[in-house]
C-alpha cells in the first residue's frame, strides 16, 4: 500500500486532469478519479500505475456531490482535494446565453466551493490539503473571457479567503494557475488567436510536472510560465499598464472571438 496521501481529483479525464493523474500515480499517490464519463475514467484508470478508485458523478448536481464525498470517505479517507474540473467559453459576452454563463460560474466556482465544504466536513483538518486549479485569467481580465475570468477571479478569492480562515487548523489551501494550455477546453478560435498573438501555450504534461513541483513545495499560490508570472503581479499593482498592452492588440483579438458583438 502506498505511503503517500490519497488524492481526490475532480475533472480527472480532461487534458490537464489526466496529465496530473498520470504524474500523481507515477509519484506513488493513490487517486480517487472523479468525472462524468465512466468509460473515460476506466480507460484512464487502466493507464495508471498502482490501484486507484473511480468516482462517477456530476459535481454540478447537489446529490452527486454528496455521493462523491460519501464514496470517497467510505472507500479510503482522502486527505488531498484537487479541484480541477472546469469549463470555458471564448465568446463576446453579449452573445452568451444565460445557460452559458451559469454553466461556467457553477462548474468553475460554485460547485467547487460546495464540494470543498463537504470535503472539509469529513476530513481530518489537522492534516489536509485543498488545491484549486485556477488560471492566469483568474488574475488578468482578457477579452472574450468575461465569464471565465469572473469564475477564476472568484476561485482565486475563495482560495485566498479560505486559506486565511483555516491557517491555524493544519489544513493547507493553495492555488495553482496554469497559463494557456493545449487542451480541448480551448475552442479552435482561441487556439488560432493564441497562434496569431504568439502566445506561449503549454502541453498538459508540462503543466502536470509543474503541478507536482508545486504540490511538493511550500508555496500557497503558483503561476505557471514567464512572462505570465510578471504580468499577474503587474496587473495587481499597475493594471492600467496591462490595459494599454491589451488595447494595442484588441482589434486583432476581437476578430477571433466567437459570436457577434451585440
Amino acid at each position: 500500500m502506498s505511503s503517500k496521501p490519497t488524492c481526490l481529483l475532480t475533472g480527472a479525464t480532461g487534458g490537464i486532469g489526466k496529465a496530473i493523474a498520470m504524474q500523481l500515480a507515477q509519484h506513488g499517490y493513490t487517486l480517487m478519479l472523479q468525472g462524468r464519463d465512466l468509460a473515460a475514467l476506466k480507460a484512464l484508470n487502466d493507464e495508471l500505475t498502482g490501484q486507484h478508485h473511480i468516482l462517477i458523478g456530476d459535481i454540478n448536481e447537489k446529490a452527486a456531490r454528496q455521493d462523491i464525498i460519501n464514496q470517497a470517505f467510505t472507500l479510503r479517507n482522502p486527505t488531498i482535494l484537487i479541484n480541477n474540473a472546469g469549463v470555458s467559453a471564448f465568446k463576446h459576452f453579449t452573445s452568451m446565453q444565460d445557460a452559458d454563463i451559469d454553466n461556467i460560474l457553477v462548474t468553475n466556482l460554485v460547485s467547487t466551493m460546495q464540494l470543498t465544504r463537504l470535503f472539509l466536513s469529513r476530513v481530518d483538518k489537522s492534516n489536509a490539503q485543498i488545491i484549486n486549479v485556477g488560471s492566469v485569467l483568474g488574475a488578468i481580465g482578457f477579452p472574450g473571457y468575461a465569464s471565465y475570468c469572473a469564475s477564476k477571479f472568484g476561485l482565486k478569492g475563495f482560495t485566498e479567503a479560505l486559506q486565511r480562515e483555516l491557517v491555524h487548523t493544519g489544513t493547507q489551501v493553495r492555488y495553482f494557475a496554469p497559463r494557456a494550455t493545449n487542451t480541448s477546453i480551448n475552442s479552435s478560435d482561441a487556439k488560432t488567436m493564441n497562434e496569431s498573438l504568439g502566445t506561449q501555450v503549454d502541453d498538459p504534461e508540462t503543466v502536470a510536472r509543474e503541478f507536482i513541483a508545486f504540490l511538493h513545495g511550500n508555496s500557497v499560490r503558483y503561476v505557471v510560465g514567464w512572462p505570465e508570472k510578471f504580468l499577474v503581479r503587474l496587473n495587481g499593482v499597475l493594471p492600467e499598464l496591462v490595459d494599454k498592452s491589451i488595447a494595442r492588440q484588441s482589434k486583432k483579438i476581437l476578430t477571433f472571438i466567437t459570436g457577434e458583438q451585440k
